[in-house]
């Protein structure tokens, strides 16, 4: 693959850590030649990924913005100043575990902005110039949470991550005439730090019980999809959404 990406460049938000690092780390090792990380509140993060790409011989750009909040949606786009060929919209969280009674009109935008807004008004954005190249690649993160609703506490996010997929296959309509791949991974639980935030021991070994392969998912085993769905090798396949989830769910 690293003849096909030479000279690319690709932006990756949530790059500072978790599956975006991972996935922004496996681009560069496939000769991705610039990646741009947009970060929010892990700095250190992004500037380790940012040392580990250069050293991998790709140039790396970090950009903090705040997606959840619309004014950190314009200013990361006020920042682009490259081109950008691949997009991987993976800035996502449930910001917090909140029940319906509890739940507030605040954080119900921080949630739908961070994980929706963001990903339609980038590629609005960032659509533009691959449209005038005739070529480009987008990937979407949703989550296992669009098909089955979610945790205690994660409807709203649940609610987003369905939306993520449906965009996924609306744009992949729109845009594929003009050139644009659209697609998306529905990663399952993964061992990471979102769920060192918002899951408990209890709850992810209830998770590893009723997974086919017996274990949590790696945020480089959801990276691995995403550069698949980059490269060549899935020139055919638009609109889809790919679970990566060990089995935990299966159409």
């Amino acid at each position: 693959m690293a003849n096909e990406f030479s000279g690319k460049t690709a932006l990756v938000t949530g790059g500072s850590r978790g599956i975006g690092s991972a996935t922004a780390l496996a681009l560069a090792r496939q000769g991705v030649g610039r990646l741009i990380l947009q970060y929010n509140s892990y700095p250190e993060g992004a500037r380790e990924i940012a040392g580990a790409i250069r050293s991998l011989g790709s140039e790396a750009e970090c950009v903090q913005a705040d997606l959840s909040q619309v004014p950190g949606i314009h200013g990361l786009l006020e920042k682009m100043r490259h081109p950008v060929d691949i997009l991987i919209n993976n800035a996502g969280s449930l910001v917090e575990r909140a029940r319906l009674p509890e739940f507030t009109e605040d954080l119900y935008d921080r949630v739908m902005n961070l994980n929706v807004k963001s990903v339609w008004f980038l590629t609005q954005a960032l659509a533009g110039g691959m449209m005038e190249r005739s070529n480009g690649v987008i990937v979407n993160v949703s989550s296992i949470a669009a098909r089955n609703g979610g945790g205690p506490g994660a409807t709203i996010y649940a609610a987003a991550k369905a939306a993520v997929a449906a965009i996924t296959k609306g744009l992949a309509k729109e845009l594929a005439p003009k050139g644009i791949r659209v697609n998306a991974v529905s990663p399952g639980t993964v061992d990471n730090y979102f769920h060192q935030q918002f899951s408990t021991r209890q709850l992810l070994d209830s998770v590893v019980a009723a997974t086919p392969a017996g274990r949590l998912g790696t945020n480089e085993e959801v990276a691995d999809a995403i550069v698949f769905l980059c490269s060549d090798a899935s020139r055919f396949i638009y609109g889809q959404t790919i679970e990566v989830n060990g089995g935990m769910f299966m159409v």
